[in-house]
C-alpha cells in the first residue's frame, strides 16, 4: 500500500486525518515544539487501520507505520497528564479536536490522549500534515477500544 500524506484546512479534513491516527503511539522524547516558526511536530507509530480487512482480521495483517505529524500556525502549546520531562513514556493519540475561538479561523488544536491527557496548541488555523514516511512492519497487537 502507498505512503499515506495528508493535509487538514478545516475541521472536516481534521477528522479524517484524527481517524488515521487513532490508536498512534510516540515517545514523549519524539514531540519537538519549534516556537519561533509555531510548529509541534510529532513522530509516530501509526497503526494502520486502512489496511485491516475485517474479513480477515488476524495478526498477519495488522501493521503499524512511522509517520511524522506536523501541527502549524501555532502561538502557544501546553500539556497536561503527563511528564514531559520523562523522554521515554509512551503516550497513545486517541484524537484529534479542534475548538474555535471568537474570532475564526483560530481556536485551539487539541490532541486526545490515554489516560486523561493532551496536547493543546493555540492556533491561528488549522494546518495539520500527516506523512508516511516507513514502510509497515507486522504487529501482534490491534488496539482495542471495549464499550464500558
Amino acid at each position: 500500500m502507498d505512503r499515506l500524506k495528508l493535509m487538514a484546512l478545516d475541521a472536516d479534513d481534521l477528522s479524517v486525518v484524527s481517524a488515521y491516527l487513532q490508536d498512534a503511539v510516540c515517545k514523549v522524547g519524539d514531540i519537538s515544539w519549534k516556537g519561533q516558526s509555531g510548529v509541534l511536530t510529532l513522530e509516530l507509530n501509526r497503526f494502520v487501520w486502512e489496511a485491516s480487512d475485517k474479513s480477515r482480521d488476524r495478526k498477519a495483517d495488522w501493521e503499524r507505520r512511522r509517520a511524522v505529524l506536523a501541527l502549524k500556525r501555532a502561538t502557544a502549546v501546553r500539556s497536561r497528564g503527563f511528564d514531559r520531562s520523562n523522554s521515554d513514556e509512551v503516550l497513545s493519540l486517541l484524537a484529534l479536536r479542534f475548538t474555535p475561538a471568537a474570532e475564526e479561523p483560530a481556536g485551539t488544536l487539541e490532541l486526545v490522549l490515554a489516560g486523561d491527557a493532551s496536547i493543546l496548541l493555540d492556533v491561528e488555523c488549522i494546518e495539520v500534515q500527516l506523512t508516511d514516511v516507513s514502510g509497515s512492519w507486522g504487529t501482534e497487537f490491534k488496539p482495542r477500544h471495549p464499550l464500558a
